[in-house]
């Protein structure tokens, strides 16, 4: 699905503090499909769940690909309790495709590489622009602003606290 863009310069309406998860795979072996299939397809049944679920506190996410073996997914969420407590939740999808990914890792003999980063970001802390664009990256998990009102410059915008 295709959004419109933005006409000028917007900003996300993202309000206090906020966690940016980074989630990647490598596919290190095409021919070993049986290996690294089962890691791609499992992300995407667990940002549907969560995306049905609108008090997991996944804000949204975008999904991006830095060349035919790497996949990368941005998700942004409300809080590091939420996003600890949906990794843990052994009624939730992740937690069993851990389980099934860390099994999986012991027989792989490096077939399909995984990574992740977390972020923690206080509020004041973040600012975005975004120029004549769709809504994209924390704009898109956020809502759209005109970037006015939170300030001209970025210098601005990272001086600005949540009411």
């Amino acid at each position: 699905m295709f959004s419109s863009p933005n006409p000028g310069r917007t900003t996300a309406a993202a309000e206090g503090d906020l966690v940016v998860f980074h989630i990647g795979m490598r596919i290190n072996h095409f021919w070993a499909l049986h290996r690294w299939l089962p890691v791609f397809v499992a992300m995407p049944r667990m940002l549907r769940e969560l995306s049905r679920d609108k008090e997991s506190g996944l804000l949204g996410y975008q999904l991006l690909t830095g060349s035919p073996r790497t996949y990368h997914v941005v998700q942004y969420w409300r809080s590091k309790e939420q996003l600890l407590e949906y990794a843990a939740a052994p009624d939730r999808l992740h937690r069993p495709a851990w389980t099934k990914l860390n099994r999986l890792q012991r027989k792989s003999r490096g077939h399909v590489g995984i990574w992740h980063e977390t972020y923690l970001v206080p509020d004041g802390n973040y600012e975005s622009i975004y120029g004549d664009m769709p809504p994209y990256g924390l704009a898109a998990a956020t809502g759209v602003l005109p970037v006015e009102r939170r300030g001209a410059t970025a210098r601005d915008r990272l001086a600005r606290r949540t009411p």
